[in-house]
């Protein structure tokens, strides 16, 4: 169990304070969340933005939902909901009832760490060394190519974009520059032929001691690890969380072998000398901010540690 040096004081919110933050969210959630939801309901998909909803497995409806942390007590929280925003906070997983009347709620660490612990262990040992490792600039995007490498038009994932410069040409794109992908979870979307032509092996197994905070990817991830934290990780947190992933994604398509025009976006032509100098400009902004995000994260698991340890020592 991690803990901070500095034990943080634990926090009480009285009705008017949380209720303003958890109103917030909501309005913030439902902006970010709004056009996936109006394409949903006319049966529309979007190649690029749908990603966030389906490779990330997180529903709108649980992005909605705020959690104010670790060690936070929310007054009056269990009697106190609206049933047209969210069931009552009561039913939530990983939350218990505290006070003399039952009536406030916070987060129940004991059960998460229960549930969770190993997995919260990985993701602090995952953030600390990424942010400890030298952030790599060179490799401008070239997963995406190798994913399409050598397949068929019946067999490339997103067959609704054409190729932005054909079958043949994207082929030699990959055949003519280096190919150094760190991250497991775009490498292992490679296609057969283009596999060996990775510098690098990533495996789950050697995924802490690969991945780096220049690899976009890894950007993205940072929201995918914030989500299975549960509820020690601040609603705010993992809304800025999903930013950058959103932002990332975007990046990553404009520089991606699909043509990306038909949704208003210009490409980052990586094939170009130019295109891999804008495309290390972007990955450097996104590594800053990444790693802005990871020093948040790393806090809500200690702040976390720190009030579950507290109460074990009661």
């Amino acid at each position: 169990m991690i803990t901070s040096l500095l034990a943080p004081t634990p926090v009480r919110l009285i009705p008017a304070q949380w209720r303003a933050r958890e109103a917030a969210h909501h309005a913030r959630a439902d902006a970010l969340t709004s056009a996936h939801r109006a394409r949903r309901q006319r049966g529309e998909t979007h190649a690029i933005e749908d990603f966030l909803f389906t490779y990330y497995p997180v529903s709108p409806a649980k992005l909605h939902r705020w959690h104010p942390g670790a060690g936070v007590t929310l007054e009056g929280a269990a009697i106190l909901f609206d049933p047209a925003q969210d069931p009552v906070r009561a039913d939530w997983k990983y939350y218990a009832r505290t006070g003399a009347a039952a009536e406030d709620l916070t987060v129940d660490l004991a059960a998460l760490w229960e549930a969770r612990g190993k997995l919260i262990s990985f993701i602090e040992r995952l953030f600390t060394e990424t942010l400890e490792r030298t952030p790599s600039f060179g490799c401008f995007g070239l997963h995406e190519w190798a994913m399409v490498y050598r397949m068929t038009p019946e067999e490339i994932r997103h067959r609704t974009l054409p190729l932005r410069l054909g079958a043949l040409d994207t082929d030699v794109v990959v055949e003519s520059n280096p190919i150094a992908c760190s991250h497991f979870d775009a490498y292992r979307f490679f296609t057969p032929a283009a596999e060996p032509l990775n510098e690098l092996r990533p495996t789950r197994e050697n995924q802490a001691e690969m991945e780096q905070s220049g690899c976009l990817h890894a950007g993205m991830d940072v929201y995918k690890w914030a989500v299975k934290l549960g509820p020690i990780v601040p609603g705010e947190l993992l809304l800025d969380a999903f930013e950058l992933a959103r932002d990332i994604r975007s990046v990553d398509m404009r520089a991606s072998p699909y043509d990306v025009s038909s949704y208003g976006l210009a490409a980052i032509p990586v094939e170009t000398p130019e295109g891999k100098r804008a495309y290390a400009a972007l990955q450097r902004g996104f590594a800053d901010r990444g790693n802005a995000l990871r020093v948040r994260v790393l806090d809500a698991i200690a702040r976390a540690g720190s009030a579950a340890a507290r109460l074990s020592d009661r």
